[in-house]
């Protein structure tokens, strides 16, 4: 029972504090969103590049390997900015997030999408040249960059969306 308790409060006064800060803290929100915005265009535009050279989509002249190496650090840095800035707005209005359906969308591809960034991104730094080292290797490469340029543009248009479910009639039929 203490720690439901706890719990509850705690839960609580992180609500309370995102409340506060959001509305006494001049010019918190629109500076919070643009983060979060920049941090969007940060983590697509390193993510796009990287999952179009695996398709030979882009940049020849560049190495798979080391563009990898050289560009999704900033994915990291950027997820890690969206997770702080997403949170504050997410924590200050739980109802709005938790009872949307399209923030659990947005949710169910982030997750996947993630991951792959993961497995991309970690296999490259144990072997360096890892997906072009084989025909097998080169072929999931281009599997899992299709799947996660998919999976990144709909976590983009879902977190888009958010704001705006009551447009989306069929959720109410």
């Amino acid at each position: 029972m203490k720690e439901s308790v706890a719990s509850y409060l705690t839960e609580s006064q992180a609500r309370e504090t995102a409340v506060y800060l959001l509305g006494n803290v001049p010019g918190l929100p629109p500076i919070a969103q643009s983060l979060h915005i920049m941090g969007i265009a940060v983590v697509m535009g390193s993510i796009v590049m990287v999952d179009l050279k695996l398709l030979g989509l882009a940049v020849p002249s560049q190495n798979v390997g080391e563009m990898i190496r050289r560009l999704l650090p900033w994915t990291w840095c950027a997820l890690l900015v969206n997770a702080v800035t997403g949170l504050l707005f997410v924590v200050a209005r739980p109802n709005r997030y938790f009872f949307n359906p399209v923030f659990g969308w947005k949710f169910s591809m982030l997750v996947p999408a993630v991951l792959l960034a993961l497995v991309i991104y970690g296999l490259n730094r144990r072997e360096l040249g890892y997906w072009e080292r084989s025909l097998t290797r080169r072929i999931s490469a281009r599997a899992i960059a299709a799947v996660s340029l998919l999976l990144w543009v709909g976590v983009v248009l879902a977190g888009r969306w958010i704001a705006y479910v009551d447009y989306l009639y069929f959720l109410y039929e």
